[in-house]
C-alpha cells in the first residue's frame, strides 16, 4: 500500500496525526469518509437563534477579541451583533484569530448555537466574508472525522490529493451492480467526498454502503464455513450440580432464562460445538445464565473464560463469580493489563497446571505467554466490542472450544435475523420481576435546574447519578474542556459535600479506573462522562441518569446509557434533556422517554429514520460501520445480505472481496 507520505503536502507533522486517526495508507485515507455535510442557510438575527439548531448570523464583530489560556487550551471569545442584538463568540486553540477578527468588521457566523454559563453562544463557529459565504451556498461541504491538530481543510485536501495515486479494483460482479443499480466505485469514492448534488451523493453513499455490508456478510460466510465444521470435543452434561446452584438463586428465573439455558444444555451435550449468541436487554440476566454454562463446564472436569472490554466490568464480574462460584468450589482467577507482573505470572501458571477452573478478564486472556490447560468454554460479553482477531485468539486457545456470546445492543428481530446468520441466537426478552421499571422523562434545557435540584434530593436520599455531558464533535479536545466545563458548573449548583468528578478520554487506564472504581465504592456522588469513555459499570446505587443533548444519540444508545441505573431495588430515573427545542427532536425521544423495552425502542428507531438522516451523523451506537447504519440503511442491508446468498455456491471468492486478506475480512465481521 502506499504511504499517505507520497502524497505532496503531508510532511512527518500531518502523517503522525493521521495515525491517530488510523490513516497510514493513501487506501485508508480515502475510505475516510465525512461524517457529515454542511449545507449554508440564509442568515437569519441573532435575535432568531435558537440553542441546538444551526445556522448563519451576518454580524459586525462588537468588542476587541480576548485571547486567555484555560488549563492547556487558547480561548479566544469576542461579542457580536447585529441590529437584533448581540451572541457571545468562543473558539478553542485558534489564537490567530485574535489578529483576524476586528472589531467593527462584518463577517457571517456560522455554527450550532449552545446554552452555557447562563447564555447563549457560538463555540466554534465557522467564519467566512459575505462574498465567500454567497458562494458556499451553492455546495455541499464534506465534515471529517478529526483528531486535535487536524483541520478539516487539511483533511479535506490531502484526500483531493490521494485520488491521483489511488484506484479502486472493483470487487462486485457487473450482475450485482445491475441487478441493485450500482454506481462504478471509484466514481462513488470521489463523490462521496466531493459531492456535485443531492442526488448524485444519494447513489455514491448507496454504493459505499453496499459495498461495507456485502463485505461483513462475505466475512461471515468464511466465519460460518470454518465454525460449523467444529465437532463438539468437549460433551457437557448441565446435571443436577447446575439445577441445584440456580435452585439456590434469591429469585426465579425469567421464563427467557429459562428457555435460553435449553438452547445452552442442548448445544454443549451436542454433536457440534457451541456457537451461540444471547441477545438481551441491559439487567435480563445475561450474566447469570453464562454463569451456569462456565460452571458446567468446570463440573465437566474442564477451563472455561470470560473475556470482558474494560477491566473494571472484569473485575466486576471476577467479584461476582468469586461470591456466587466459590462456595460450588470452583477456583476463579482474574486476569488484566494493570495487574502486577508478579501476580499475572502466577495467574498464568496456575491457568497452564489447571490449578485455576475459571479465568475472567480483558484483552490480556489472549496474549501469546496464557497457555489454557483445558479451556472447553469461551464467553466474551459485550461481543459488538471485540474484533475477530481477539475472540479467534481466546477460541484458539483451546481444541474449538465452544462459543458463548453475551450482547445488550437492542436490534429488531427482523435485522438480527440477517446480522447474526452466522450465530444460534437467544434473544433473552423479559426481565427479573424484581426490577422496578426505570420512570423517563423527556425535558427541554429550561428544566435544567429542576434536573439538578431531583439529582440533589437523590444523593441526599443516599443514592448516587451518572450525567452524560452534551457532546462536541469536532474534537477530543473540545469534549474534554465541555465535560470539565460542566462538571464544575454542576458542583458550584451542589451541595458540598456532594462529591462531583468527571471522566474523559484523555484520562490514563489508571486514572479512568480509580474513578470509576471510587464512584462504584459510593465515594464519588455524581460522575459526569462523555460517551467516549466506557461507564459500563454496575452501580446498583445509582438512581438517577441524565443525559444533555439526548437528540444527538441513536434511540438505542440511549437505551443503553439507560440501563446504567435500574440495577438495585431502589426506583430509578432517566432524564432526558434536548439541545433542540424543535418538536420533531422531541417526538423522537418520547420513544424512550414511554418505553424500557429495548426490542421495541430498536424497532421505533428503525421506523424513524430514513433518507433524512442519510446526510448526517450515525446514530445507532450498534455497528462500527463507516457510513452504514443498520437502522436507515435496512434496505441496502438486506439487498446486500441477498447478494451474497444469490453469490453463494457459483465460485464466487468472498475471501477476495475488497483487498482484504483472511484475517481482515473476519475482523470487518467481527469487529461490530
Amino acid at each position: 500500500m502506499t504511504s499517505v507520505r507520497e502524497i505532496k503536502g503531508i510532511g512527518e507533522k500531518t502523517q503522525k496525526l493521521l495515525l491517530k486517526l488510523h490513516i497510514e495508507s493513501v487506501e485508508d485515507l480515502v475510505h475516510h469518509y465525512p461524517r457529515c455535510y454542511t449545507t449554508y442557510p440564509d442568515p437569519v438575527l441573532v435575535s432568531e437563534v435558537r440553542t441546538g439548531v444551526r445556522c448563519s448570523i451576518c454580524c459586525q464583530v462588537a468588542s476587541p477579541p480576548v485571547l486567555r489560556a484555560v488549563r492547556r487550551l487558547k480561548l479566544i471569545t469576542c461579542l457580536a451583533a447585529d441590529q437584533s442584538g448581540q451572541i457571545f463568540l468562543r473558539w478553542f486553540n485558534m489564537p490567530y484569530l485574535k489578529n483576524t477578527l476586528k472589531q467593527g468588521e462584518r463577517f457571517i457566523f456560522t455554527g450550532t448555537p449552545v446554552f452555557k454559563d447562563g447564555r447563549i453562544m457560538l463555540e466554534q463557529p465557522e467564519i467566512n466574508s459575505p462574498e465567500k459565504y454567497e458562494k458556499l451556498t451553492e455546495t455541499f461541504q464534506p465534515v471529517y472525522p478529526l483528531t486535535a491538530g487536524l483541520s478539516n481543510k487539511t483533511l479535506q485536501k490531502a484526500i483531493a490529493a490521494a485520488f491521483d495515486l489511488y484506484y479502486a479494483r472493483e470487487f462486485l460482479p457487473e450482475q450485482i451492480r445491475d441487478y441493485y443499480d450500482l454506481w462504478d466505485e471509484n466514481r462513488a469514492l470521489k463523490e462521496v467526498h466531493f459531492p456535485s448534488g443531492t442526488d448524485n451523493l444519494m447513489e455514491a453513499k448507496k454504493r459505499i454502503i453496499f459495498d461495507e455490508f456485502f463485505r461483513f456478510f462475505s466475512a461471515l460466510e468464511l466465519v460460518k464455513e470454518r465454525e460449523n465444521q467444529a465437532l463438539n470435543h468437549y460433551v457437557i452434561e448441565m446435571d443436577e450440580s447446575i439445577s441445584s446452584f440456580l435452585d439456590s438463586l434469591p429469585y426465579e428465573l425469567t421464563g427467557a432464562q429459562k428457555r435460553t439455558l435449553k438452547d445452552i444444555r442442548n448445544d454443549l451435550s451436542g454433536t457440534m460445538a457451541m456457537n451461540r449468541l444471547v441477545q438481551g436487554d441491559v439487567g435480563s440476566g445475561k450474566t447469570v445464565v453464562a454463569m451456569a454454562a462456565m460452571l458446567a463446564a468446570v463440573k465437566a472436569g474442564y477451563q472455561a473464560a470470560l473475556m470482558a472490554p474494560t477491566e473494571v466490568l472484569a473485575r466486576q464480574h471476577y467479584e461476582t463469580f468469586t461470591a456466587m462460584l466459590g462456595k460450588e468450589g470452583v477456583r476463579v482467577g482474574l486476569l488484566t493489563g494493570s495487574g502486577k507482573a508478579s501476580e499475572k505470572k502466577e495467574i498464568r501458571k496456575k491457568l497452564e497446571t489447571g490449578e485455576l477452573d475459571l479465568i475472567v478478564g480483558t484483552h490480556a486472556l489472549i496474549q501469546e505467554n496464557v497457555t489454557y490447560k483445558n479451556l472447553a468454554l469461551v464467553v466474551t460479553d459485550e461481543q459488538h466490542r471485540f474484533g475477530v482477531k481477539q475472540r479467534d485468539a481466546l477460541f484458539n486457545k483451546g481444541r474449538e472450544p465452544h462459543v458463548l456470546i453475551m450482547s445488550a445492543t437492542p436490534i429488531p428481530r427482523t435485522l438480527g435475523i440477517i446480522l447474526y446468520r452466522d450465530l444460534d441466537v437467544s434473544i433473552m426478552d423479559e426481565m427479573p420481576a424484581s426490577r422496578l421499571p426505570i420512570k423517563n422523562c423527556v425535558v427541554k434545557q429550561s428544566a435544567r435546574m429542576t434536573a439538578w435540584n431531583f439529582i440533589k434530593k437523590e444523593v441526599e436520599a443516599g443514592h448516587q447519578a451518572f450525567v452524560i455531558c452534551p457532546m462536541i464533535e469536532e474534537n477530543e479536545t473540545m469534549d474534554v474542556e465541555n465535560v470539565t466545563q460542566y462538571t464544575g458548573m454542576l458542583a458550584r449548583n451542589l451541595p458540598p459535600e456532594i462529591s462531583v468528578e468527571s471522566l474523559n478520554g484523555r484520562m490514563s487506564a489508571d486514572q479512568k479506573n480509580d474513578i470509576m472504581d471510587r464512584f462504584a465504592a459510593g465515594e464519588i456522588k455524581v460522575l459526569v462522562s462523555t460517551t467516549v469513555v466506557e461507564v459500563g459499570i454496575d452501580v446498583p446505587n445509582a438512581t438517577v441518569m441524565l443525559i444533555e443533548n439526548a437528540e444527538r444519540f441513536g434511540l438505542a444508545q440511549l437505551h443503553q446509557l439507560r440501563g446504567r441505573v435500574g440495577r438495585g431495588k431502589a426506583q430509578s430515573y432517566c432524564i432526558f434533556i434536548s439541545g433542540s427545542d424543535q418538536e420533531e427532536a422531541l417526538e423522537r425521544l418520547s420513544v424512550v422517554g414511554r418505553s424500557n423495552d429495548g426490542f421495541y425502542i430498536a424497532g421505533e428507531d428503525l421506523k424513524l429514520r430514513g433518507p433524512g438522516e442519510f446526510f448526517g451523523t450515525k446514530q445507532s451506537g450498534t455497528m462500527n460501520f463507516a457510513l452504514g447504519d443498520i437502522y436507515s440503511n435496512a434496505d441496502i442491508l438486506k439487498a446486500a445480505s441477498e447478494a451474497v446468498d444469490h453469490l453463494r455456491g457459483t465460485g464466487f471468492n468472498f475471501l477476495e472481496v475488497g483487498q482484504y486478506s483472511l484475517d481482515e475480512s473476519l475482523n470487518f465481521a467481527r469487529n461490530l
